[in-house]
């Protein structure tokens, strides 16, 4: 698994979800540091992470955020703190998942496998030793001497704590290596992991013992481990990635969906004129149209699950005054009336 040249189009599609940055807000808001400014020229600002919707961002959004972040925070490892104040919780249906395999050794294949529905910066692969030990390699995806110990600090710290939420506070890997030089708070490394910490190492790996390996999960169940993987499934990136502009119209429509906002809104909130926006969204083969309706159409399909929801409400929250009006747009959208659909839905639970 190599990494990404610098100008790969990969880098710019908006499949990062936003748990890193929203925790460097956090941290900010601690301090009482300021961080409007680590949104400049983004298209969107810390108040957006505030809200259950995650916000998806791209590779190089992330690391531009990451940088003005490092700069500004007065806290020494920044991606230690990061990570070490994590837990279970903070995986969500990652770490449910991993609770309910039958041992660790799946529950960390799992973890590799989901990586990205958590926001993992960082491609993951397992090695495997002839004694039974496993190693998690970790790269960067395009090569940065300035972000690697970041990037690599957040997520082995917390797969740290998220492995001792699984395994016990017991759990200390074998050896950790990292590929750049030690920094002058390298004790932090040492006493945090518990363990040998290798700097200037040839690549990014930690490698954990196969009797930890062997151990059974907790909530080990074959029933509710299918259903949860199910869901991750679900929630991973899809095959064709949204460009960071498609990204940033999507969160915009579901803010105000109910409002039924036209393109000229749209392109005004993002500072751009509708010409401007029009030619953006083509470049990403789509259209505001196109992004209007499949957004209107996903939420009110969720909301149709909802059985104390009147249709002519679902019809009223994706932006449709005249129920009559939304029934058929959902036809059209999906080929069935909005009755139908909940019919439906309603036999297959």
């Amino acid at each position: 698994m190599s990494a990404y040249d610098h100008d790969d189009p990969r880098l710019s599609l908006a499949t990062i979800k936003s748990s890193i940055v929203a925790g460097l807000i956090a941290m900010a808001r601690e301090h009482a540091v300021g961080c409007d400014n680590w949104f400049s020229g983004l298209r969107l600002g810390p108040a957006e992470f505030d809200g259950e919707m995650p916000v998806y961002l791209s590779y190089r959004q992330t690391c531009q955020i990451i940088r003005r972040a490092m700069r500004d925070l007065p806290v020494r490892g920044v991606g230690l703190v990061l990570g070490e104040n994590q837990n279970i919780g903070h995986f969500g249906l990652l770490g449910l998942a991993m609770l309910t395999a039958p041992h660790f050794a799946q529950a960390l294949q799992l973890g590799i496998r989901y990586a990205p529905i958590t926001g993992a910066m960082m491609e993951m692969e397992l090695d495997e030793y002839d004694d039974g030990a496993m190693g998690v390699v970790a790269r960067m995806r395009s090569a940065d001497a300035e972000l690697e110990p970041f990037l690599c600090e957040e997520l082995f710290a917390s797969s740290l704590m998220l492995c001792r939420g699984l395994l016990g506070p017991g759990f200390t890997p074998r050896v950790l290596e990292l590929a750049y030089p030690a920094p002058d708070y390298s004790d932090d490394y040492a006493r945090m992991f518990g363990c040998e910490v290798r700097f200037e190492a040839p690549r990014n790996r930690v490698v954990i013992d196969a009797r930890w390996l062997r151990t059974a999960m907790p909530a080990g169940n074959a029933a509710s481990a299918q259903q949860i993987i199910a869901l991750c499934e679900d929630q991973m990136p899809a095959g064709q990635p949204r460009s960071e502009i498609v990204a940033v119209v999507e969160r915009l429509l579901r803010l105000r969906l109910a409002d039924n906002p036209r393109l000229v809104d749209v392109a005004s909130e993002l500072h751009l004129t509708e010409r401007t926006l029009r030619r953006q969204l083509q470049g990403a083969s789509t259209s505001f149209s196109e992004l209007h309706d499949r957004v209107r159409s996903e939420s009110a399909r969720a909301m149709l699950a909802d059985s104390r929801m009147s249709i002519a409400h679902v019809g009223a929250a994706v932006g449709f005054r005249d129920a009559r009006e939304f029934r058929r747009a959902f036809k059209r959208w999906t080929g069935v009336a909005p009755r139908e659909m909940r019919s439906a839905e309603k036999a297959d639970a």
